[in-house]
């Protein structure tokens, strides 16, 4: 159920929002003088550089004030919105910054930046009025178990031709509602939540491909791109090449005039008036290794962390993890998060490789989070170095459940196939499989205190698609094919079309969060597409598309259209799950499993008080069918496969039979 507050909720929660958006450093603006601050305690001094163009390489130097805890401050009669400006740091110990001296950075407080399209920019800060009329506007919130999430990418959902947007792969592009793409699919399928794929400014560019004058020569990225997002740069800042005045060209400016910031949150309004939360996938673990960084040249040794040489260690594999326990930097993702949510309204985060930030941070942004809104939706990638999904439940967060999708779909095509082909993946036979459907509680030896926690997903940004997952397991096609014929290829057989068809009624039946990929729904296939990049596997599946912004990874709507029974079967499971609670807001007594001999299928009576009941029945066996009772009751058909062999309804203990890879859902009639 929707949580809506009342007029007064809302009126307070819009003076928190106005009262919130002052952070303790960047730039404030008040009575027409701009203030300055800066958290430096290494530094001996500070200059502010105000730059006449965000083209200039150097500008106007003014000296900042030091006080005795290593804050610099400046203030300056006059309202410089509008204006460009970084800073000049003066060191005690040069070994501290990465960066020469000279550089100037930009200020790690920026609330829009103007970055060039090469690998290792100099950003310039820009001050921009934060003011937007946000009317009645607040947070869209639901229970945990309620939630139906999309995880797409900006540009993605509609930068494709067939898409139609008048403005692709931009915030506003993502509004437009006369296109098959954006937000119309959104609401023509029925989500609740978007998840976007990081939108906080990052390092769009990497090294030059095979370029040995580089200091690390780039071996393994021809694109040159960082497509996917999972290098923050600016913490504060929305991403800039997705604003209506974007560019991807190389060399070429983004974020010049800011308007990325008003572009953003007019977004965020639209989803809000439209019923549907916002949830941002955000990565305070790294940054990336290229770019001129702020926090680097401020003091590296205190927000990352680094070996007794001083040089950065790294468990996420990308060259520089953050010291999120350090007291500084902790208070630098505590007051990101707070801002997010009061100056953009965000409903929710995912923490990418949430196990390396410490867990008092953790602690501290749940708490934190909450005194802003009590039903924030916070959600951890529980691996980064290790693995372990328990630690989050006990501190109230939930996270990706990967035993349910391993165990539904399996790890690895090749060699690691789960229920849905008739075969269990590694330990999870039948027994253990069963309380996935419960929402993995800990009470059923699952992974969770309670089962807010289990975000169950089948697919996500990583690895091969649910497509071609089903495509490689089934040995339609192997994963070193050369795809000549797209369209033909992206067409889904029936076999295929069963086998989708039973792990979408699995998902969407489960108890817990439900999260889908962008063109799960119809069995998308990602094939590395054909272009002037010296790509040795192009025609080939891809299991691994952060790089490639092109029709690799943007969403073809014409195969939506191709594949329309999945897209049909996807809309109408969306609508039972919304309709009947008992399929997603069930307690464990309430859900009994009948368990016929065949060993690959299993049913779940649900009958909650008060409530319809409901009866699941799966079968996974490819070749056998699978028998079951009826419990007591009128019965009717709610949800069925294909099988015209079956009876519209059916009295207690009625015996019928499921065909293989397929599903079904009865309901009691009790009049």
């Amino acid at each position: 159920m929707k949580i809506r507050g009342y007029l007064v909720l809302i009126m307070i929660l819009s003076v928190l929002f106005s009262e919130s958006s002052t952070l303790p450093n960047g730039v404030n603006i008040i009575d027409g003088e701009t203030t300055f601050s800066l958290r430096a305690p290494g530094s001996y001094r500070v200059e502010m550089v105000l730059f006449e163009s965000y083209l200039d390489d150097d500008g106007k130097p003014f000296e900042m004030i030091r006080d005795g805890n290593g804050n610099f401050s400046l203030k300056i009669s006059e309202d410089l919105t509008g204006r460009y400006y970084g800073y000049r740091l003066f060191n005690y110990d040069k070994n501290t910054q990465s960066f020469p001296e000279s550089v100037i950075i930009a200020d790690p407080y920026s609330l829009a930046v103007a970055t060039q399209n090469i690998y290792n920019p100099v950003a310039k800060s820009l001050i921009v009025s934060e003011e937007f009329d946000w009317g009645d506007d607040t947070w869209v919130n639901y229970h945990p178990r309620d939630m139906i999430i999309y995880e797409t990418h900006l540009k993605d959902i509609s930068a494709h031709p067939a898409s139609g947007s008048s403005s692709p792969g931009t915030y506003l592009g993502f509004l437009d509602t006369n296109q098959k793409g954006g937000i119309n699919h959104l609401l023509d399928m029925g989500y609740n939540a978007v998840e976007f794929l990081p939108l906080f400014d990052f390092g769009n560019v990497e090294l030059p491909f095979k370029d040995s004058t580089t200091f690390i020569m780039n071996t393994w990225n021809p694109y040159e791109r960082n497509h996917w997002g999972y290098m923050t740069t600016h913490f504060f800042a929305p991403e800039s090449q997705f604003s209506s005045n974007g560019t991807t060209e190389s060399g070429e400016w983004n974020g010049v005039g800011g308007a990325q910031v008003n572009e953003f949150k007019t977004m965020v309004k639209k989803l809000h008036d439209s019923g549907i939360s916002v949830i941002l996938d955000v990565v305070y673990n790294h940054v990336s290794q290229y770019d001129h960084q702020p926090l680097k040249q401020i003091e590296k040794n205190k927000y990352f962390r680094t070996n007794e040489n001083g040089d950065y260690t790294s468990v996420s594999g990308c060259g520089n993890d953050l010291k999120t326990e350090d007291e500084d930097m902790r208070m630098f993702i505590l007051n990101s998060v707070k801002y997010w949510m009061t100056e953009y309204h965000i409903d929710g985060f995912r923490f990418d490789l949430a196990l390396l930030i410490d867990w008092q941070t953790l602690e501290m942004i749940r708490d934190e989070a909450r005194k802003i809104n009590p039903n924030v939706f916070i959600t951890g990638e529980p691996w980064g170095g290790g693995y372990d999904p328990n630690r989050f439940s006990d501190r109230d967060w939930s996270s990706w459940n990967d035993q349910f999708r391993n165990g539904v779909k399996g790890q690895n095509p090749l060699d690691g196939l789960g229920f849905i082909f008739g075969e269990w993946q590694g330990e999870l036979y039948r027994d253990p499989f069963l309380r996935f459907i419960q929402g993995s509680p800990r009470e059923n030896g699952g992974q969770y205190a309670s089962v807010n926690h289990s975000v169950n997903y089948l697919e996500s940004h990583d690895n091969y698609t649910l497509g071609d997952f089903i495509r490689i397991g089934l040995h339609k096609n192997s994963s070193d094919d050369v795809i000549v014929d797209i369209n033909k290829h992206a067409l889904i057989t029936p076999e295929e079309l069963k086998i989708h068809k039973l792990a979408a009624l699995m998902l969407l039946t489960s108890q817990g969060t439900v999260m889908m990929a962008q063109g799960q729904e119809w069995g998308r296939s990602k094939v590395i597409a054909s272009t002037n990049v010296p790509d040795p596997n192009i025609g080939k599946m891809d299991h691994n598309s952060y790089e490639k912004d092109n029709e690799t990874n943007w969403l073809n709507w014409n195969h939506k259209e191709m594949n329309s029974l999945l897209v049909d079967y996807y809309r109408d499971l969306i609508k039972l799950r919304k309709k009947y609670p008992a399929l997603r807001q069930a307690k464990l007594d309430d859900i009994e499993f009948d368990l016929p001999k065949n060993k690959h299928s299993f049913g779940y009576f649900i009958h909650p008080d008060g409530e319809d009941a409901l009866f699941v029945c799966v079968n996974g066996d490819r070749v056998k069918n699978a028998k079951f009772i009826v419990p007591e009751g009128n019965w009717w058909i709610l949800f069925a496969p294909d099988s015209p062999e079956l009876k519209k309804s059916f009295q207690g203990n009625d015996r019928f039979e499921l065909t293989p890879s397929t599903g079904i859902i009865l309901i009691r009639n009790e009049s």
